[in-house]
């Protein structure tokens, strides 16, 4: 079994190219994440999980690591065209409880419609999780109260790439991700390590 993430930090990026690959790895490079060979995860943030700041989880990182990642990301070379990738974060109030990340990517919407919106599907998440009685269909800062009141849910946010693309058919893609690190202690090394060493059969 891998072991839990014990911290993670929100990023986000732009890149523009004439090449699409080339303008999603200037887009990680503004993240500050280039150098990591990345796996997608799904949307769980562990219990007892420490969101840091990205200045000091991008310290943390190392080249050429195996970084596990909740990431959002949109593209196009469409002139004109306004895309957006957001990461929405909800945790609960009990440390020992998993909390929720949402990710989402399109076209047209603001940063702040975009930031929101994210936010929303994983505090709903949270708190329908958690079994808090609200309803679905109301306003979202109505709801946001109800959370909040609540004590359940300690706290949510977002983070949100917007861009629109220039002239030339150069590719603008944007990127929004929740990165996570690990700290092992000594005896979750010792272990690991005797696993690794083990012969193969």
């Amino acid at each position: 079994m891998f072991p839990s993430p014990t911290r993670m930090f929100l990023t986000k990026g732009v890149g523009v190219h004439r090449h699409a690959l080339t303008a999603f790895e200037f887009a990680l490079r503004d993240g500050d994440i280039e150098q990591q060979n990345l796996v997608y995860v799904s949307s769980i943030l562990p219990p007892r999980c420490e969101v840091i700041t990205r200045e000091a989880g991008a310290e943390l990182l190392k080249p050429g690591d195996i970084t596990f990642c909740v990431m959002a990301r949109s593209e196009t070379n469409e002139f004109g065209r306004h895309i957006y990738a957001s990461l929405g974060l909800a945790k609960p109030a009990d440390p020992e409880m998993y909390g929720y990340i949402s990710e989402q990517h399109g076209y047209g919407m603001t940063a702040e419609a975009a930031g929101e919106q994210a936010e929303d599907l994983a505090a709903t998440m949270l708190a329908s999780t958690l079994g808090l009685d609200f309803d679905p269909d109301a306003a979202w800062n109505e709801r946001k109260q109800i959370y909040e009141h609540s004590h359940l849910i300690i706290d949510s946010t977002s983070i949100t790439a917007t861009a629109e693309c220039g002239p030339d058919d150069r590719w603008t893609c944007v990127v929004a991700a929740a990165v996570f690190l690990f700290f092992l202690t000594r005896h979750v090394a010792a272990v690991l390590g005797s696993r690794l060493n083990q012969p193969t059969k």
